[in-house]
Order: C-alpha cells, then structure tokens, then sequence
C-alpha cells in the first residue's frame, strides 16, 4: 500500500542502504527453500526486438501518479515511466537517476544536484533545473528553499538536518514532471523520462510499455513489455506453463512442481518489505482496548500460518522488516500463547466471547483469513472475513477508518512513519514514538538514528498497535532465455532497464 494525496509514504523515511539479505538456494519440490539468488548472466546476442510478457498481481486504478492510492503504481511507473533526481538498485541502495551526482554540505543542509544534460521528457521537451512543482513536494517537510543556479544544477537547503531526504527523493515526491503539468490528466496517459512509454491499457487485464528509443540514457534491451494481470495463482501458473507469460511474479510457493524443469525455467527467491499486517483499529471499537489487541497477537501462531502458505516469508514481530534501519527481532513480544489470550480477553470483559470483523482486499489468499478465523475460535473470538475489493479497501478502511480489523500488504520500505502519525488509519498514537521517530529523522549519525527507531519499533509492538503476520518473499517463475529480471521488493518497484532476450 502506498500514499498518494490520500495514501503517500511520508518522504522522511529514514535513509539507508542495507543490502538485501542473501537466500539460500532450493528447489520447486521444496517450496519452504525454493528459489535462488542469482540467475544466467545477459546472453551475448539479445533480441531488441523482442515483447516480454509479464504477471503481476495488481492493477492500477488509475496512471495519475500524483494522486492515486497504492504500490501498483509505483510498482510498474517508477524508473521506467517517471523518474526522480535520485533511484535505488534491486537491493535499495539509493544511486543517481535524473540527477547524475550530488553533493553534501558538511552541516548536512545543503545538497547540489547535477542533472542529466540531454535528459528529455517523452514529448521531446527538455529537463532543466527550472523544474516543476511535484504535488507530492509537501512530503519533503524539512525543504527550505529550492533554486536553480543554472539549467542543469539544483540546489536544495533543509530547514534541518534530514535523514531520509535523499530517500525521499528515490520515491514520488523525487519525481521530476514537466513545468504546467494538469496532474489531473495524468489519470490515462504519462509524459515521463523514463526508458519506457505507455503503449496501451486494457483495462481489466494488461498495461503495455514501448521502448522509448529517443531516451537519453542507455535505452531498454527489449521492445515492448507487457504486464498482464492475473490475480488466481493457479491461472497465473498456466499462463507462465502456456507462454502467454515469460516472467510470473510473486507465484504461490505452494504451486512451483510444474517448473522443476531447470532447463525450461529458473525460480528466482527474492527479499521484499512486504509486512502482511493484521491492523487493529485502535481509535474505536473493541480493539481501542490494549489487552484486546494483545490477546488477538498471542492466539495467532504466526509460524504456522507461513507453512500454511508455503514457508516464503519470515517472522518479524514488529513494523520494521530485516532490510530497514532499525530492525530487532521483536517475535517474543506477544508470542503464541492462547492460554494468556483468553486471560487477556477475561480481563477486558470479553470471557463470554467476542465478535470482530476483518476485511481483506480479494488479492491475497484466501486461506489466510481462513486460518485467522481459525486461530481466533479457539480462543472465544468469532472472526467474520469480509473479502473487498481492493478500492472498497481503500475508501472503507484508510480513508474513512471504519473497520475493526484489515488485513493489507504494506509493501514500503523504511514506513515506520506510518505508527508515528496518530491520524493515519491504524489510528495508534503514542507521544513517545512520535518523539523517538521525530529525532531519528535529524540524528547526526547512522547509530544514534538506528537506536531511537529500534526504541520506536519496540514500543509499537508492545503496544500491540499491530500484527504483522509476517514479511514476504518473493517467488519469480522465468523462462528460461530471458535474463536482467528483478528479484528483490518486487511488488514496489519493477525496473525493466536490464530485461533482456536472447536471440534465438
């Protein structure tokens, strides 16, 4: 899930660059270890020519980047429509984009911004440091002033000290749009600076890119790509089978024996921020009641929901995955324990039973409420699964705030900021982590910075403000031919730049 006007991540999340953790190597018979880290090296012949056919899980409601809720934009538009001054690589490391390299002032408050010379828009306009007002600029809260010393340099000074600044910039509020952009056009067409354009929208079923062969960088290896969305696992799995597909992501680890072949395909494992969260609506209803939310995280056995589902993910106990600042292993903060939940839930005044509901936008699987009604009967709670549409998810559970429990992939990096804003839709406010958060924004250094989101973390765990049922990973079905294809946080961010086909 992403922020936009309505849903957009707060571009002062904190700034690092930890690589992604390593995978070990299986194979499709062993889907608790299936997949593999590396993948054939670009062939020596590749065909530019060539379409590349792509599975994704969701669609887009719109192409307005600007005001549009949810990753699936950002997933398919980012680095390969729009682009920002900075970008990160496959293993969020933040890296030059529009932006060709920067400097730092020593009191870390001014920062220089060398653009791209011959950078153009996909009109054929030219990017220049006179730039446009990107809607998303209010994220960027510790921007003073911004100013252009010359076409291609631009320079930036904070009000203070910002951690996450330059992270920031690798996400929308980085965007660079041409100057007198109607960002309400935007809603069914682009005019990006990317290595691809919009070719075609079928809506309900595929969105269609076209190499853009007068970029001004190193232009795409491939043609056309095609993304093709497919929500049913097993539909997904014959599409890849069939060749309607090269590339299936996020395919189910429990349904990988059809492409055991190592000769037909390659199972790339990948890491992903991907927090399944199991909110609690702690402004109002049952759940406003800390001990409610506590005994709703120890009747959960989290283990067993992720060998339900195959064993691609991992346990994390908190808001901040392995791949973030900040990150503890918080899993023995409200671990299993149904006995201590009916306690928690007698203590509250719910000994006799109590009645909740849950929503979950119709994408994910369906055994995972399955197996969250499951768990919450054997300690006296009846859990009514209500399966959304993922807009009536939206307009019900973020925007208006009416639900007691949701169910949602908040797929974003460094998103700790989400618990220190008490009107976000989990409605937790604690003044301690908004503080602690606060100062890890302006910390001096990486260690003091760290330190103040790991008491943040902490503390929100303890406060049981969420589940998070665990952190995905991500399973991706290539045929084998084709090369360049992302493998890690995949569902947020899909850069085509080094997809590659060989020739046959």
């Amino acid at each position: 899930m992403r922020r936009s006007t309505a849903l957009r991540l707060a571009a002062t999340a904190v700034l690092a660059g930890l690589a992604a953790t390593a995978c070990g190597t299986g194979t499709a018979d062993d889907p608790e270890n299936a997949g593999q880290t590396s993948q054939a090296a670009q062939p020596s012949a590749i065909d530019t020519g060539a379409t590349v056919d792509v599975r994704l899980v969701l669609e887009p409601t719109s192409l307005d980047i600007a005001d549009t809720a949810g990753a699936a934009l950002d997933q398919i538009l980012l680095d390969n429509v729009y682009q920002g001054l900075l970008t990160r690589d496959e293993n969020n490391k933040i890296e030059p984009s529009l932006a060709t390299s920067y400097e730092q002032s020593s009191d870390g408050l001014t920062y220089t911004f060398h653009l791209a010379r011959n950078a153009t828009f996909h009109d054929g306009s030219k990017v220049t440091a006179a730039g446009s007002k990107n809607p998303d600029a209010a994220a960027l809260a510790s921007v003073k002033s911004v100013s252009a010393t010359d076409d291609h340099t631009v320079v930036v000074t904070l009000k203070h000290r910002d951690t996450g600044f330059t992270w920031g910039l690798t996400e929308r509020a980085g965007i660079v749009f041409k100057k007198g952009t109607a960002f309400s056009s935007l809603a069914g067409k682009e005019n990006g600076t990317g290595p691809f354009e919009l070719s075609d929208w079928k809506r309900g079923s595929s969105i269609t890119f076209v190499r853009n062969d007068a970029y001004w960088g190193k232009k795409a290896k491939v043609a056309k790509v095609v993304f093709h969305y497919i929500k049913d696992g097993n539909a997904a799995n014959n599409a890849q089978q069939t060749g309607q597909t090269d590339i299936e992501t996020a395919a189910d680890a429990t349904l990988l024996q059809p492409f055991s072949d190592t000769g037909k395909y390659t199972v790339l494992r990948g890491d992903t921020t991907d927090k399944f969260t199991l909110a609690f609506n702690n402004a109002s209803g049952p759940t406003k009641d800390v001990r409610v939310r506590r005994a709703i995280r120890r009747a959960i056995d989290n283990a067993g929901l992720v060998k339900t589902l195959g064993g691609a993910a991992k346990l994390v106990g908190g808001p901040v995955p392995a791949t973030d600042p900040g990150y503890e292993d918080l899993t023995a903060v409200d671990a299993y324990d149904p006995a201590s939940a009916k306690a928690l839930l007698k203590q509250a005044g719910h000994g006799s039973g109590l009645k909740l509901t849950v929503q979950i936008p119709n994408i994910y699987p369906t055994e995972i409420g399955d197996y969250l009604a499951s768990e919450l009967k054997q300690v006296g709670i009846q859990l009514a699964v209500r399966q959304v549409e993922f807009q009536t998810w939206l307009d019900s559970v973020y925007t208006k705030h009416d639900y007691q429990l949701s169910l949602v992939d908040h797929a974003e990096a460094r998103d700790l900021s989400n618990f220190a804003n008490p009107a976000y839709y989990f409605g937790y406010d604690n003044a301690d982590v908004q503080k602690w958060y606060a100062a890890a924004q302006t910390a001096t250094g990486d260690a003091d910075r760290d330190a103040l989101l790991k008491k943040a973390a902490r503390q929100v765990s303890e406060d049981a403000a969420a589940d998070w049922l665990y952190v995905n990973q991500t399973l991706t079905v290539v045929r084998t031919g084709v090369t360049g294809v992302p493998r890690n946080f995949t569902s947020n961010r899909y850069d085509l730049a080094d997809l590659a086909v060989a020739k046959k």
